[in-house]
């Protein structure tokens, strides 16, 4: 179950496969056009690459389409708009990083000719691309036309026209030998994007066959023209040699991208493919997944890994954005999703890209300090949308559900995200025992979140106990709501956890603790009052009362029950419901509550999450495609396993059914985070304990046969393997780990326990 294939080509459903079969490189990022199509929403994107020109905030710019190609048989392009369609298939190979396509069509004048490809982005050159496309012609003989192209008109907002906007300047093109180039910049950032393309063709000898070439510029766009002279039933290879370099990693993007595609060019595409693939399976042996007695979960969890691992970056002043590097959704911007979702994959699985997303957030604390100042603040407050310099660029205007115009509040008071870090902070470092980065640059962010926490609190005289009044939770139907639980237990918990990690820099690095405390004027006073505040910020919550309320006031709110759901299994807006009133309901879009329990599961009972879940499950909307994920985990937690399959599926499918409606814009980053969560937290059973050891109590759908996944922990690989019967824990050294909350002392080798009586 490798391949997500498309056997039948219906022009309506183009932009949901140009997500689907996005390729990308963790830097470059090309959208899965259809060459032969014109209906297409071409996607060029480099990561970092942002800019604001005249759009209403800072967003990733798409910019020049490279992939442009254009075949002529008797002055006919082949489309397959208006050509006649024979056969058709395309497939992402998810094993080895590919596209793949396979199209005969019949021309007007009944000649039929079949195009295969295959394109890469590559993993081992992050500047490469490549196509190779193999062309018969099947009834005909003649003269045909190939034109290269570089289309220079390309732009930011095709789905959403009142925002339309082009973000660069093209300073020059033209021709090259071989091929042709582009120099582009954007307008605010002055960022030099340099686009190289050339073409190789030859026939089954492997002789030259373009031939009488002739450069035009139309436009802006650089274009070169061959003639080809083929036989009937002779396939001949085209093969397209492309290189993006940025002003981001090369002073002379120019200049590098062409010495770049001339030894590309005398290398051959396929060493480069062949570079490629090594790389992408071999880190299929450190992440896939693999499920026995269930294609469908198969299929689903490994696209969503493969695309998981398309954004990851070798550099660390880039993240990965909501929607991916896979299309222009939520502009680009990073979110909390990154931290609660991502990052848990890539901190078991592929460990150098969760610290890579760690120093994202240390590159951008300037930012961040930035926004505190602003704001009244002390320390850091990251931002809840951001993009290269770390400072809000969260859109002040959008949507309701209805269309009309709405002021977004979540720029201003989602400030749980700052605590989502410190979380993600705390856990590499017990996962990964990273001394040397929580030494030099985690515990400075977590510092610093800490006094921007006890800045932002409000001392209650009355009461005597801290909040935190006018925020939004991760339920963003609800805003200007005060004491949301989920932000006051974490802003807790953060600050102790600030406090804990300011004296164990003391204790274990005291030169680096001399230099971080007079650097950020920190004294011990300081510190020790963010003890005080912690145990004293309310959570509102009743001794003697297993229901949390999700924040103050919310259990007097209007109730509307949910009796209807859609074609995915998604909630129907109840009819009794003013979707312009959602914030006076108890309506909810995503778990929050639920939400806490499962980032802090250490924190609460099993009865606490069983009550919880089954009052907010029950008024829960889903009207993110985070929510469902969240759900199944739970539902394995408190034994509601039938609802919690069902949530996983709606997970794992997201994009591949796009059964919330707009994979057109990108691809469900979080989700997918979220669906290996649902794998190993749910179905695996494993959870990090308190204490930093792991426990896995799994449970498998009855269909299921085995599961079986990796991680890496505390720098150990581990295979684990689950049936009904046992399960078995493959290591390489000794490790204590709990299974049902039993603790066992791993052997090396395989380490077998029962899971039956």
């Amino acid at each position: 179950m490798w391949f997500v294939e498309r056997r039948k080509y219906v022009q309506e459903e183009n932009y949901v496969y140009e997500t689907l079969y996005t390729l990308a490189n963790g830097r470059l990022s090309l959208r899965g056009v259809d060459e032969f199509s014109n209906y297409k929403m071409p996607g060029t994107y480099v990561a970092g690459i942002y800019d604001k020109h005249d759009a209403q905030v800072t967003e990733l710019v798409n910019l020049p389409d490279p992939l442009g190609i254009s075949i002529y048989v008797d002055g006919e392009p082949l489309l397959l708009d208006k050509s006649t369609i024979k056969s058709y298939m395309r497939a992402l190979d998810m094993k080895n990083g590919t596209l793949n396509s396979s199209i005969v069509l019949e021309l007007t004048n009944g000649k039929l000719i079949q195009l295969d490809s295959q394109r890469f982005v590559s993993r081992s050159n992050l500047n490469r691309f490549g196509i190779i496309y193999k062309i018969t012609p099947l009834n005909f003989s003649g003269k045909i036309f190939i034109e290269n192209y570089i289309d220079n008109t390309t732009y930011n907002g095709k789905l959403d026209p009142a925002n339309k906007i082009q973000h660069y300047a093209v300073l020059k093109t033209g021709e090259m030998m071989p091929g042709l180039f582009s120099l582009v910049k954007t307008y605010d950032k002055g960022h030099l994007i340099a686009i190289r393309t050339a073409l190789k063709g030859y026939d089954s000898k492997g002789e030259n066959i373009l031939r009488y070439r002739k450069y035009r510029l139309i436009g802006n766009n650089p274009s070169e023209i061959y003639t080809v002279f083929i036989r009937e039933g002779e396939t001949f290879t085209l093969e397209k040699y492309g290189a993006i370099v940025t002003s981001r990693h090369s002073s002379e993007p120019l200049k590098d991208a062409d010495a770049n595609v001339g030894i590309y060019f005398a290398e051959g595409v396929e060493e480069e493919l062949k570079r490629h693939t090594e790389i992408v399976n071999k880190t299929w042996e450190l992440m896939d997944i693999q499920i026995d007695g269930d294609e469908t979960a198969q299929l689903g969890i490994r696209f969503n890994l493969f695309h998981l691992y398309q954004c990851a970056s070798d550099d660390p002043t880039v993240s990965i954005g909501a929607r991916g590097l896979h299309g222009e959704g939520y502009k680009g911007h990073v979110f909390w999703d990154t931290e609660i979702f991502m990052f848990p994959f890539f901190l078991y699985t592929l460990p150098k890209y969760a610290k890579n997303l760690l120093l994202y957030r240390y590159n951008t604390l300037p930012g961040a300090r930035k926004n505190a100042h602003q704001n009244g603040f002390k320390g850091a407050q990251f931002p809840w949308e951001s993009a290269d310099d770390g400072t809000e660029v969260t859109p002040k205007w959008g949507e309701d559900y209805l269309g009309n115009p709405v002021r977004i509040w979540t720029g201003d008071e989602e400030y749980h995200i700052n605590a989502d870090i410190a979380v993600s902070l705390v856990h590499y470092h017990i996962v990964t025992s990273d001394d040397d980065f929580m030494r030099d640059y985690g515990v400075e962010m977590l510092l610093e979140i800490g006094r921007f926490w006890a800045s932002r609190v409000e001392y209650n005289e009355r009461n005597d106990r801290y909040e935190i009044n006018r925020v939004i939770g991760p339920d963003e139907f609800h805003e200007h709501v005060n004491n949301n639980v989920y932000t006051n237990y974490l802003a807790k918990w953060n600050l102790l956890k600030s406090r804990e990690y300011y004296y164990w820099l003391r204790e274990k690095y005291p030169d680096k603790f001399e230099v971080l405390k007079y650097y950020l004027g920190l004294t011990d006073e300081e510190v020790e009052s963010w003890k005080a505040i912690a145990e004293k910020i309310y959570i509102p919550k009743k001794e003697d009362e297993l229901l949390i309320e999700q924040f103050e006031g919310y259990f007097q709110l209007e109730e509307h029950e949910i009796t209807e759901w859609d074609e995915n299994g998604l909630p129907k807006w109840p009819k009794t419901v003013d979707l312009t009133r959602l914030g006076e309901t108890k309506l909810i879009k995503q778990p929050d509550v639920v939400m806490l329990m499962l980032v802090l599961p250490e924190e609460f009972t099993k009865e606490e999450m069983r009550v919880n879940y089954e009052y907010y499950e029950k008024r829960t909307m889903h009207k993110s495609s985070l929510s469902p994920s969240m759900y199944s985990i739970m539902g394995l937690k408190i034994g509601d396993t039938h609802n919690a399959y069902r949530y996983f599926l709606q997970t794992v499918l997201v994009d591949l059914e796009d059964n919330q409606g707009n994979t057109n814009n990108g691809f469900h980053a979080a989700s997918a985070g979220g669906a290996w969560q649902c794998v190993v937290n749910g179905f695996g059973g494993m959870c990090l304990e308190k204490n930093g050891e792991l426990n896995f109590e799994p449970w498998l759908p009855e269909h299921w046969k085995s599961l079986s996944f990796r991680i890496n922990f505390k720098g150990v690989p581990l295979k684990v393997t689950v049936t009904k019967e046992k399960l078995c824990i493959e290591t390489r050294v000794e490790m204590p780990v709990k299974v049902r909350g039993n603790r066992f002392d791993l052997r090396p080798g395989k380490n077998y326990f029962e899971l039956v009586g």
